[in-house]
């Protein structure tokens, strides 16, 4: 991805969004990668922002701590116990 990046202006590394697909393809071809490449790239980016988005809004990482609480196997739990670290 680091190729990608260098290919783009710094003005489209700020924006991603002014990214057209003329811009897509100068990219692709400037970083020796496929077109699908820039747009996943540009995905990831997109959704990167977004989760940082919710980090940055009031109480967003509490709610996802509260939220991955139940994806843990065995909770989170205390120190030591099911889901965390040994006792030392």
């Amino acid at each position: 991805f680091e190729s990608i990046i260098n290919s783009m202006t710094p003005h489209e590394r700020k924006r991603p969004d002014v990214i057209s697909g003329s811009r897509k393809k100068r990219i692709a071809m400037g970083s020796g990668t496929q077109i699908q490449d820039v747009n996943r790239l540009l995905k990831q980016h997109k959704q990167m922002a977004k989760m940082m988005k919710k980090f940055s809004s009031k109480g967003g990482m509490a709610k996802m701590m509260r939220g991955m609480k139940g994806m843990m196997p065995g909770g989170m739990g205390g120190p030591g116990g099911p889901g965390g670290f040994p006792r030392m």
